[in-house]
């Protein structure tokens, strides 16, 4: 591939200083890597070329792109760090240092102690960057589009570490569209057998669902300009295979309970529309009771917004139409990098804000955890779950971990509160310390005025590192404290 091949596939216009960047990187890159070869036959180079499109297809930042494509240059070639430091200066440098980093986290021997600061490390370098991360993402996807042509010992290694650790990971920024294609060419390798099974339920179901979603799709068009409601598009959406399978799992492999296979998605020009849009499907098509959820009021933790109706067409099919925004579609699939697009200002300064909460927690967890494990434990728990959102009554929102109880609201709200939590009510309602929260819970503490006693039980019912850390290091004081005071009684003794 030529340099004008290469931009002819990016879709965005760079200036002529941006596109003099790219030649130059472009032109350096494949200098580097010539005479080398890929497992399929064709040139190393075409790899960072096609990672680099990627990339630019959600983030079209000229020195991102171009640090793409340099990003195996230190690994793979005689040409040092330094050298490209010196090309091309100190930002796009710090770019491709950070993802030679994270090139050597490896999913193995996962309580060896070099593999767990080797994570750490990816996380160190992403929370400086968020760049870091996206680029490391569009490499581990286009590896994944080629997985076919590396030794099959390979191929599942590479395919659970991406289920593990890089789906999520993309999942948690946002970026709808890498996540589902790395959860999709990760399950057929790690899970064959599962992925044909699931792959098969899902085209029998689908049998005859084409016709039916392009009449509800004209049908849902005629309800919206009858109701004087703008909108930009209609699109459809068929499941992907992985969720699925996760689907599968939660309803205990019934098929049928599972309502959106397919999806309409309605795009609409404002949020006002979205809302008026809902009011009008709901007039003229039955909706299916306790199905509505409305993640714009309350967004998903990666920043997902979109209002989720659940319908019968006009032949008592089921179907889920899903109503959002131009932006609020952008963002489902780009997640983090949309706002680069819609965010006023200048760019730069864009790119610096590019962080979200959670990597700053995991940059912060590091720093107070000494044990290896345990900071894999966490992360695990922590990050790599569900999220749930519970309400203050004040309507401050907290993200949690499914599964999370009051003890770890309590300790979420301040490092102290779960201290001096004598009880907790739920929605108004009183409940035990080990309730599980589910999203959109109203959780108020009550606090007492002296410190209550706390047991080894809070530390099972605890779920996040957060609150298990804070009780763990009073139980040990606390035991300190009674052995020392038996110290005592026996020395006057």
């Amino acid at each position: 591939m030529n340099f004008t091949d290469f931009l002819s596939k990016i879709q965005y216009k760079f200036t002529d200083e941006e596109e003099q960047l790219l030649q130059k990187a472009f032109d350096f890159a494949k200098k580097a890597h010539a005479g080398q070869i890929r497992f399929s036959g064709e040139d190393y180079f075409e790899h960072p070329v096609e990672a680099a499109i990627i990339l630019a297809d959600i983030l079209p930042s000229a020195p991102t792109v171009a640090a793409t494509l340099l990003h195996d240059v230190p690994e793979d070639t005689k040409i040092t760090l330094d050298e490209i430091r010196k090309e091309f200066g100190e930002e796009i440098a710090s770019l491709v240092d950070g993802v030679t980093k994270l090139g050597k986290v490896r999913l193995r021997n996962s309580k060896d102690q070099y593999y767990v600061e080797n994570l750490r490390k990816m996380f160190i370098a992403t929370s400086k960057d968020i760049r870091v991360i996206l680029i490391k993402l569009a490499d581990r996807l286009h590896n994944m589009r080629t997985l076919q042509f590396v030794r099959k010992e390979k191929q599942k290694r590479i395919a659970e570490e991406t289920l593990e650790i890089f789906a999520p990971i993309a999942s948690r920024l946002g970026i709808g569209e890498w996540k589902d294609e790395l959860e999709d060419l990760s399950f057929q390798i790690v899970f064959p057998e599962e992925f044909k099974k699931t792959e098969a339920l899902l085209k029998n179901a689908l049998h005859g669902r084409d016709k039916a979603l392009k009449k509800l799709q004209k049908n849902v068009a005629e309800i919206l300009r009858t109701e004087g409601v703008k909108f930009e598009d209609l699109q459809g959406r068929v499941k992907r295979v992985y969720s699925l399978h996760k689907k599968l799992d939660k309803y205990g492999g019934d098929i049928h309970k599972i309502y959106d296979l397919v999806a309409l998605r309605v795009i609409t020009k404002s949020t006002v529309d979205c809302y008026s849009a809902l009011g009008a499907i709901h007039k003229h098509l039955q909706l299916l009771p306790g199905r509505v959820k409305d993640f714009i009021a309350l967004p998903k933790s990666n920043g997902y917004k979109s209002i989720h109706t659940t319908v019968f067409d006009n032949h008592k099919n089921i179907f889920e139409i899903q109503i959002r925004t131009e932006q609020m579609h952008d963002e489902a699939e780009k997640g983090i990098a949309a706002h680069w697009y819609y965010e006023e200002g200048d760019k730069a300064d864009k790119l610096q804000k590019m962080r979200v909460q959670w990597v700053q927690d995991l940059h912060d967890m590091q720093n107070q955890m000494n044990n290896p494990e345990e900071f894999l434990n966490a992360l695990k728990i922590d990050f790599f779950q569900k999220r749930i959102f519970v309400l203050t009554p004040k309507g401050d929102v907290r993200d949690l971990p499914e599964g999370a109880t009051p003890i770890d609201f309590a300790f979420s709200i301040h490092s102290n509160l779960g201290f001096y939590m004598q009880g907790v009510k739920v929605n108004g309602k009183m409940v035990k310390i080990d309730h599980a929260l589910k999203s959109g819970d109203v959780v108020e503490i009550i606090k007492s005025k002296k410190p209550v006693t706390i047991s080894n039980d809070w530390l099972k019912q605890a779920k996040t590192s957060n609150a298990r850390s804070k009780i763990r290091h009073y139980l040990e004081e606390h035991q300190t404290g009674i052995f020392n005071s038996l110290k005592k009684l026996i020395n006057r003794k």
